[in-house]
């Protein structure tokens, strides 16, 4: 059946049938949440045509370390993206770097390659990578031990969700890199195992999405406490007041690179699918996920309670799910996540925090099952498909 006749996808307009609820006092989103409009969960996605970009540089061009270069070959990377073209080689030159592209643009790699070359060539350095999520820094520290590897770098992982004790022996090895997440590094920092006054390198991955998730006096104190004297590199997918105002407090002289290209929500399509009761609910769900176009999807609900059951309903039903919240262990986070990524699951439950990390390309469906709390937890959902300039949709349960 063509998509766009098929239950649940009017894509033929982004009028919906649910623009104007008679009953609005249905649609107001978890406890404490704000009413959003269910118009403004139906778009037609309108995907912008990536212009064709000739990098400066390729990878062999750059003036980095040898082992460093192997690292990248073997990976085989070859012509760098837009946004580690033009921001490797400010960071070579030891600059303040603000990057502002798309999530999925090669971000990591951009930062990761200025700053592992600079600590393999100077002993004393050290660099600090702040990330908003478990699962982002995770992400970090996997391609920081791939680049660097044989370069003498030595790393420390500093998330929640771990135990505190092979954190603290690698902290009381004197790594030349630590990764991490502002509340966990904060917690070392106040036990006073972490020292910041000598790391002279920091990034800031997903300003945007640390402020939104309330991190803000968090970072302020942790790039308070690093050396007077450092380079700092800032990476967003928008630039508002607040990321603006706290770059121009502590890096006031940052270059700026921006190499993004529309918003990632304009290769969604948004649309709406109406139910009346619970079972109505899982039964339209069930439906939905056994259709031939779902091949991977990320289903949202608002509380980790009601993942918990949704994953036990799905199972019942013999799905094959994994399932995310901040309730569950990073062990258990990181398994559900790698067989999500491994295409051994096809769906991922999750709650909005725990998803905010998520970077897997071939995501084709975000389904929010449960409402977000605000419209801008709905674009940060829907932002895990349509990526890689392929079209994804969004579809939101609205009760009528």
């Amino acid at each position: 059946m063509p998509s766009n006749q098929r239950r649940g996808y009017a894509y033929k307009s982004t009028r919906s049938p649910y623009a104007r609820p008679s009953r609005p006092q249905r649609n107001k989103g978890p406890k404490h949440g704000q009413y959003i409009d269910p118009a403004k969960f139906v778009k037609v996605a309108n995907p912008v045509k990536a212009e064709d970009y000739v990098p400066k540089h390729k990878f062999a061009d750059f003036n980095i370390d040898k082992r460093l270069h192997e690292n990248i070959a073997a990976k085989g990377f070859v012509s760098p993206t837009p946004i580690q073209d033009q921001t490797i080689e400010l960071g070579l030159e030891g600059k303040d770097v603000i990057g502002i592209a798309n999530t999925g643009t090669g971000k990591t790699a951009a930062f990761l390659v200025p700053i592992l070359n600079k600590l393999m060539t100077d002993r004393s350095s050290k660099a600090l990578v702040v990330a908003p999520t478990r699962e982002l820094a995770q992400q970090i520290e996997t391609e920081r031990r791939y680049l660097s590897k044989n370069g003498g770098v030595y790393g420390a992982l500093l998330i929640g969700g771990s135990s505190y004790g092979p954190q603290l022996r690698d902290l009381r090895s004197n790594p030349n890199i630590v990764v991490g997440t502002p509340g966990r590094i904060k917690d070392h920092i106040d036990q006073r195992s972490l020292d910041l006054s000598r790391y002279s390198i920091v990034v800031l991955d997903e300003v945007d999405r640390m402020l939104d998730m309330g991190f803000v006096n968090d970072v302020k104190a942790l790039l308070g406490q690093l050396a007077p004297k450092r380079q700092s590199f800032y990476f967003s997918a928008t630039m508002d007041q607040r990321v603006s105002s706290l770059i121009a407090t502590f890096s006031p002289d940052a270059v700026t690179v921006s190499v993004k290209q529309g918003d990632t929500s304009s290769n969604v399509h948004q649309d709406v699918i109406p139910f009346t009761d619970k079972h109505n609910k899982i039964e339209a769900l069930h439906n939905l996920l056994i259709e031939p176009l779902v091949t991977k999807s990320i289903v949202f609900e608002a509380t980790q309670r009601n993942v918990e059951r949704l994953e036990d309903d799905l199972r019942a039903r013999g799905f094959n799910v994994a399932a995310i919240h901040g309730g569950k262990t990073q062990g258990q986070r990181k398994r559900a996540l790698d067989a999500f990524k491994e295409n051994k699951v096809s769906t991922l439950i999750a709650t909005d925090v725990a998803a905010r990390g998520i970077d897997v390309p071939d995501v084709s469906h975000v389904i929010n099952y449960g409402l977000p709390q605000t419209y801008e937890d709905y674009t940060h959902r829907i932002g895990r498909a349509g990526r890689a300039g392929k079209v994804g949709y969004a579809l939101t349960f609205i009760e009528r």
